[in-house]
């Protein structure tokens, strides 16, 4: 009997802008339990142009793969992507468009994270302190984070998530690495995050890949 050809389809393809994207999505997809998904069989690639290149690009990119993946999803930051004077919401709106005219139709989703990568890692959570190198310290993180005023008030995430990133990680004296936000995305609650775009991606995922969906 020959396999028709979604039967040889892996379930989803993913273009982000670089390689901690990368490395952060690997680890939000190994918790299957938690986002409540069957296992995902998923290929990576990175733009070489990165957030621009993925906002204007990606359509191009991923096209030959349009017949050996059943989805197909691409990540990027607002802030670098060259058209930073747009909202999250119009810039993945374009690159959906620009998809399904170019046959993916409404197989493949844009997820723009405003204003970057790095507002998915912050979270109160001793998770986040052990792996940025920060367990045991005085001051504690958040208070750290106060004092330099990164944070206000009762916010949650900084304001500049990747500044705040890099200097806590320089204050800790541990090497910035991808593998520092595959090891957060593993280990921090999912439910926590409220951020807009990995709401967005929760929801893609579980509506492509329902625990309930047969294989």
């Amino acid at each position: 009997m020959i396999e028709s050809l979604t039967d040889t389809r892996k379930d989803l393809i993913i273009l982000t802008a670089d390689k901690n994207m990368e490395f952060a999505v690997k680890g939000v997809l190994s918790r299957q339990r938690s986002l409540n998904i069957r296992e995902v069989t998923a290929d990576f690639r990175v733009h070489p142009e990165n957030d621009p290149g993925c906002l204007l690009r990606s359509h191009e990119f991923i096209k030959p793969f349009i017949n050996q993946y059943e989805h197909a999803l691409v990540l990027l930051d607002r802030e670098g992507s060259g058209q930073d004077h747009k909202s999250r919401e119009v810039l993945e709106s374009e690159i959906e468009n620009k998809l399904s005219e170019n046959g993916w139709n409404n197989r493949a989703a844009a997820i723009v994270i405003d204003p970057e990568l790095e507002i998915w890692i912050w979270s109160i959570s001793p998770h986040l302190e052990n792996v940025l190198g920060w367990h045991g310290k005085s001051p504690n993180l958040r208070n750290w984070l106060q004092d330099r005023q990164f944070l206000t008030g009762n916010q949650i995430k900084p304001t500049q998530p990747k500044e705040a990133l890099e200097q806590a990680l320089r204050t800790a004296k541990k090497a910035r690495s991808s593998s520092i936000y595959q090891q957060v995305a593993q280990k921090v609650s999912l439910e926590r995050c409220t951020d807009s775009s990995f709401i967005k991606f929760k929801s893609l995922l579980q509506l492509w890949f329902s625990a309930t969906t047969s294989l």
